[in-house]
């Protein structure tokens, strides 16, 4: 059904010098411009320079199949869609569609501020490929889904944000297109709207349709593919089973951040320095062995009520495990400066697989999070010399050991002053 041969989108992006927005600057620039013309004779310096959206993808999805497609903020993910669904040229390569395709790239793009919801329906429909007589079959369907029956002929520019998307993803998931190209849709309205937004798209896909589906979401992309393709600065990195590609794009990205680190604040609480202790080098754990997680927080001040707490989150982002310690057990930055937090786990017993952090500290006294810090210190989970007597998986169970904590003043004095804390991983 889609078959792209080196697909690849070049733009040409303006170079800038200094900081930008300054009055004064742009009066001395444009008042030595033709000065710096003479000079140069003709060959001054470029005033734009090329950047590849896209370099050479290629790949075919056969009829039927749902395809997921994930990468990092500009990696080319949009620009591939756009290129697909015909909005825009590539510069070279080329993509054959066989078949009628909807484009979910824009939710409401095709919407009118002045016209009411109705109106809206259809010529948004119109605009997406239906005809009148199917947008009058599926009407009531796209109303009802929406939730917004009341205010069906009202002008959607009355309507809030949540009505706005929902009305506007409503009339796109009822398409019929024998290829459905979708951008990142199920991140609008509220937790209820989004489940029923996978829920339809799991419909749209079990119906036998082409499916190109684009997500930051790794549960949602696990959920409705099964074969996904990682993109890179540009170039398709990676193509195969869904689970694999999901577990290669986020061990890559967390590969850089073994470590922790950030600078002590002169005002705030802050953790300094998390690490995690493995079984193994290179942050990999032998289930059923020790591990140890190593916290560093500074304070320049007494804190009422220190709550410090672990997350552990699969590779889905999704937290599997909470552990905690909390001044009400034990005291617990009740003075100013720096305290060492040691969490060790007797026997980690997480089914393998990747994993990270997310550190949570707060001010439970004074009712304040003070920090919530997010997938750091990754390490893998191995299960090799292990025996499945009982044929344990993923689904089943996610069982650890309680947690011991120990907690060590380093340094009775507060931090120095300094200019800003600046967070580095590595």
């Amino acid at each position: 059904m889609i078959r792209a041969e080196g697909l690849s989108k070049r733009y040409q992006v303006a170079v800038t010098r200094g900081p930008s927005g300054r009055l004064t600057e742009s009066l001395q620039t444009a008042l030595q411009a033709p000065l710096r013309r003479l000079r140069a004779n003709g060959k001054g310096p470029p005033r734009s320079r090329e950047l590849w959206a896209l370099k050479d993808v290629s790949f075919e999805v056969a009829e039927g199949e749902v395809v997921g497609i994930i990468g990092r903020n500009g990696a080319g993910k949009t620009t591939l869609l756009k290129i697909l669904s015909q909005i825009t040229e590539p510069t070279e390569g080329y993509a054959d569609l066989h078949g009628r395709v909807g484009s979910l790239l824009e939710v409401g793009a095709g919407f009118h501020p002045e016209l009411t919801g109705r109106e809206n329906i259809f010529l948004n429909g119109a605009v997406l490929g239906m005809g009148r007589a199917e947008i009058v079959r599926k009407f009531d369907e796209i109303v009802d889904f929406a939730g917004v029956q009341e205010f069906i002929d009202v002008p959607v520019k009355r309507y809030s944000s949540g009505m706005y998307v929902r009305l506007a993803f409503a009339v796109a998931a009822h398409l019929e297109p024998e290829i459905l190209i979708v951008d990142e849709v199920l991140a609008v309205g509220d937790a209820d709207f989004q489940k029923k937004s996978l829920g339809k798209m799991s419909a749209v896909a079990g119906e036998g349709r082409t499916v190109l589906f684009v997500s930051h979401n790794m549960q949602a992309i696990s959920t409705l593919t099964e074969r996904t393709l990682v993109l890179d600065a540009g170039r398709c990195v990676a193509d195969g089973p869904t689970d694999q590609m999901v577990t290669r794009y986020l061990e890559v990205g967390a590969s850089r951040e073994r470590v922790y680190e950030a600078l002590p604040s002169p005002t705030e609480p802050r953790v300094t320095r998390v690490e995690i202790v493995t079984s193994h080098p290179d942050n990999v754990q032998l289930v059923g062995q020790p591990m140890q997680v190593r916290l560093e927080v500074t304070s320049p001040g007494a804190i009422n009520g220190a709550a410090v707490s672990i997350q552990i989150c699969d590779a889905h982002g999704e937290p599997v495990v909470y552990l905690w310690r909390f001044d009400s057990d034990e005291p617990l930055l009740r003075e100013p400066g720096r305290y060492e937090l040691t969490c060790s786990i007797p026997k980690l017993r997480l089914f393998l697989g990747h994993y990270s952090l997310t550190v949570h500290f707060a001010e439970q006294g004074k009712g304040r999070k003070l920090e919530t810090i997010e997938r750091i210190c990754p390490f893998e989970v191995t299960m090799y010399g292990t025996a499945h007597h009982y044929g344990w998986s993923r689904t089943q169970c996610r069982y650890l050991e309680d947690a011991e904590w120990l907690v060590e003043k380093t340094n009775g004095q507060a931090p120095g002053p300094l200019v800003a804390a600046e967070d580095r991983r590595r």
